[in-house]
């Protein structure tokens, strides 16, 4: 069944959806939107299993594209906006798209635009496209761009089987209630905020107050009007950096989540003595959704991620694949039946990712209790979680060591009490500071550019040359 029909099939088309000041949306508004969007799309060409490549702002016809993709049967491809020229370039030519979809005109595929407001050439065709076109489990029905430790990004295919099911099983686990109101601060071009947030939000036919972006006290300003909020630990600690923040905004909350990145311990503490509210943290990834989560009922304890999702089996094991002893640190393994479809055009990439019994090697080092509750220690190689966006080291490297003067480059993320961790580049050369800065500027988006750039007369390295970052990280 085509992902659209399980999302859309239930609700009242009357009811409110998209709360984004100054106007409400219903979904019935979204889904005809969604409909002649999808019209123009099959007038440009599209057929189905092509990709759209998506670079829009947040928006409800940023949604009403996504739910379009869906119905004709096109895979969809966000791309953060934030994105740079370069970087954008990139990730056209490898996902090969029938259409790109942006607010401008871009030079490197044929460009549908679309302004905030709708206006653009998506929406010229009056055309509608009723109904839906047909599609098994295991086609695809989005492509999510994840990092990789050679720099450049890795294409994760999603089916309209694993996003589905996914979905489904939050939205029981997390005893999703009719009378549910979301507040939605997230991105949405990745998992979280696109499919844990508004799938859920879908399925239940709820009200979303959709904000364009995080900002504390506009947050704190609606959170009386919502019963769910999900966020990544920077909003949690933006929140209570507020002294006045406490339990009168949260009148009416029945659950806040937290994931992409380590809820901090004495955050999670914090927050419930300010509010009464322990806050759930869960965990997954692009290539696999959401895999564990802290219980809805019953004890969430700070610094781990819960129990494996229904469906899901999990297991610690060592760098030969061999299940390593409970409490003992590992890397964690998963099966499940919302992992993806495999990386795009990658299919070495893909094989290497998966043991002989067909377990998806996560990169996450983790410890199992013997109730099954995992607890993350971090990842395998050196993944950098800023603000809950992934960077890795090798991406910023490689850009600034294209600057004249540089010899050599190490980036390590440094503890941050707001972002978790931030970037900082060890450099060895002569080049200027405000040459580096300006480069990363022109060839990243921002929250990869480094925030502190320490000078070097050497990296440090083991005996066989390989250069040790644990070394430049701070204790």
């Amino acid at each position: 069944m085509n992902l659209f029909s399980t999302l859309t099939s239930n609700l009242d088309l009357e009811a409110a959806f998209l709360d984004t000041p100054p106007a409400t949306w219903t979904f019935g508004e979204v889904l005809d939107l969604s409909a002649r969007m999808a019209g123009s799309l099959r007038a440009a060409g599209v057929e189905p299993g092509e990709r759209v490549v998506v670079v829009l702002p947040k928006s409800a016809h940023s949604v009403a594209v996504y739910l379009a993709c869906l119905r004709i049967g096109a895979i969809y491809v966000p791309l953060n906006p934030a994105y740079t020229d370069p970087e954008i370039s990139f990730f056209i030519s490898d996902a090969s798209p029938r259409i790109v979809i942006a607010e401008n005109e871009l030079p490197d595929a044929p460009t549908l635009t679309m302004g905030p407001t709708g206006v653009g050439s998506l929406l010229g065709v009056e055309e509608t496209f009723v109904g839906t076109v047909e599609r098994a489990d295991a086609e695809g029905a989005a492509i999510l761009y994840t990092s990789g430790t050679t720099g450049r990004s890795k294409g994760a295919m999603l089916t309209h089987g694993c996003l589905s099911d996914n979905a489904l099983t939050l939205f029981d686990v997390w005893r999703w209630q009719p009378d549910d109101v979301l507040l939605h601060a997230l991105p949405i071009f990745h998992v979280h905020g696109l499919f844990v947030a508004l799938h859920c939000a879908l399925l239940g036919g709820s009200r979303v107050i959709f904000m364009e972006q995080f900002d504390a006290a506009s947050v704190r300003g609606r959170l009386p009007m919502a019963t769910v909020m999900m966020g990544v630990p920077t909003f949690y600690a933006r929140l209570l950096s507020d002294p006045e923040f406490g339990p009168d905004d949260c009148t009416n909350m029945r659950l806040f989540i937290s994931g992409s990145a380590p809820l901090a311990e004495h955050v999670f503490a914090e927050f419930a003595r300010r509010t009464g509210h322990t806050i759930l943290e869960r965990y997954g990834m692009t290539e696999a959704g959401m895999i564990c989560s802290n219980p809805y009922d019953g004890p969430r304890e700070a610094g781990t991620v819960g129990f494996p999702l229904p469906g899901y089996v999990a297991r610690v094991a060592d760098e030969s694949d061999r299940p390593v002893p409970v409490g003992k640190v590992g890397i964690l393994q998963i099966r499940g039946p919302s992992l993806f479809g495999g990386y795009w055009q990658l299919p070495d990439k893909t094989a290497e990712s998966y043991t002989a019994d067909q377990y998806f090697r996560t990169g996450d080092l983790a410890r199992m209790d013997d109730a099954g509750r995992v607890t993350l220690l971090g990842r395998s190689h050196d993944l950098i979680i800023t603000g809950g966006f992934n960077v890795y080291p090798k991406e910023i490297e490689r850009i600034l060591n294209e600057v004249a003067g540089v010899s050599e480059t190490a980036v390590v993320g440094h503890p941050d009490d707001d972002l978790g961790e931030i970037p900082v580049a060890y450099v060895v050369g002569d080049a200027e500071e405000a040459s580096l800065r300006g480069h990363a500027a022109s060839q990243l988006a921002r929250y990869k550019q480094p925030r502190r750039y320490v000078f070097v007369d050497a990296l440090p390295r083991n005996a066989m040359g390989k250069v040790q970052k644990s070394a430049l990280r701070p204790g």
